[in-house]
């Protein structure tokens, strides 16, 4: 195994062993303290520019399945472990975390202390940082960090939308293209292998969305259309939506004025249903303002209080980024807090029916708790 080191843009530099492919990465160093997960993690559009570091000691030990992926591929600039598991036991492994992630390019390092990179992160806030297994001058990789452009004012939304519709169909669990006709290659096959009834339309504007998304939507027997983000009020519109979705994504959501513009113009024309990214466009859309928070939330064990009916959720969160509650309009109420930091988790329109939640209802490696939100944007489709 190669050496490979990581360093941060106050100085601090950490060696360590290279476990994934050769080369040098840079971007936002942050932390995830799931204990499962890490596929979903790597795969995950959200964690565009971003380098994750996870917090559980040992990773890999399931190894690595197409069917645990959240997107095409790897999303993260670069990955850090304490201790990369060399046995995968699990009889759906497909290949070690090792090889997986080597052999989608993914620079990624062990053999760090963790624990002590991630006390740095709370206490100092996420930092720029670079990966490197080809340049190991401490110096120099520092000042590589320094350089390193961030998430604050990127749009890097355009860096993971598709270029056109596509359609999900749960039959096949897998995108296929929209036909010359604009429909579904098919519905969905019931246990006797008669077709089964469609039920709403979604059009989901994909900024960065997770696979199991459409896959949710799908178990419900909705038919999903997914368009960019960068599509326009009236491009969706044109497919005749029983309701409008809203993804999660990348980065900083201000500088995405085209999706503000969008959902803005959407409010109040159909039902409404965002999550992470989503949740805080259709909250700036409404006039509220966001901020970027100290490291963020990102793991599957964080408490969120449904204000409206006082239960408490586990959920699955992944957002360095909040809506600003001094900012919120009159229109929009809080219907969800996280009970760790009082951060707001989910809005709700007084008179339109739209809503969202900063976390991950339909988290694969993660809390169910969060289901009914799923229901509740059904059933507001079905009004």
């Amino acid at each position: 195994m190669s050496p490979a080191k990581l360093a941060l843009e106050d100085g601090t530099v950490f060696a360590g062993r290279s476990i994934g492919a050769a080369g040098e990465v840079d971007g936002e160093v942050c932390f995830n303290t799931s204990m499962t997960g890490y596929q979903e993690v790597l795969t995950d559009p959200s964690y565009r520019g971003q380098i994750v570091t996870m917090t559980y000691p040992q990773i890999g030990n399931y190894g690595a399945s197409a069917a645990d992926a959240e997107s095409a591929g790897p999303q993260v600039a670069g990955f850090v472990v304490r201790e990369e598991s060399r046995i995968a036991s699990n009889f759906r492994s497909e290949q070690a975390l090792g090889d997986y992630l080597r052999g989608h390019g993914v620079v990624a390092i062990d053999g760090l202390d963790t624990r002590a990179l991630v006390r740095k992160l709370r206490s100092a806030g996420a930092m720029r940082g670079v990966i490197s297994t080809t340049d190991l001058d401490d110096a120099s990789l520092v000042a590589k960090a320094k350089k390193s452009p961030g998430l604050v004012g990127r749009d890097l939304v355009r860096e993971v939308t598709p270029s056109e519709p596509l359609v999900w169909t749960e039959r096949l669990s897998a995108w296929t293209n929209l036909d010359a006709s604009g429909s579904d290659s098919g519905a969905p096959e019931g246990p006797l292998g008669r077709p089964e009834p469609l039920g709403p339309h979604v059009v989901a504007l994909d900024f960065g969305m997770k696979w199991n998304i459409p896959r949710h939507f799908a178990g419900r027997n909705c038919r999903v259309t997914v368009v960019p983000g960068t599509a326009s009020a009236a491009d969706i519109l044109a497919h005749e939506p029983d309701g409008v979705f809203l993804s999660n994504g990348p980065g900083d959501p201000e500088p995405l004025d085209y999706a503000i513009k969008t959902v803005g113009e959407l409010v109040g024309q159909k039902p409404i249903f965002g999550i992470c990214l989503g949740h805080q466009l259709l909250s700036l859309a409404c006039g509220a303002k966001t901020f970027k928070m100290k490291f963020g939330h990102r793991g599957s064990n964080h408490p969120v209080q449904d204000l409206t009916t006082g239960k408490v959720e586990i959920t699955c969160q992944n957002h360095g980024f909040a809506v600003d509650p001094e900012s919120l309009p009159s229109e929009l109420e809080v219907t969800h807090r996280s009970l760790n930091d009082g951060s707001v988790e989910g809005v709700s329109h007084k008179s339109a029916p739209a809503f969202s939640v900063q976390y991950h209802p339909e988290a694969s490696a993660g809390p169910h708790d969060s289901h009914y939100l799923f229901e509740r944007f059904l059933e507001s489709m079905r009004a």
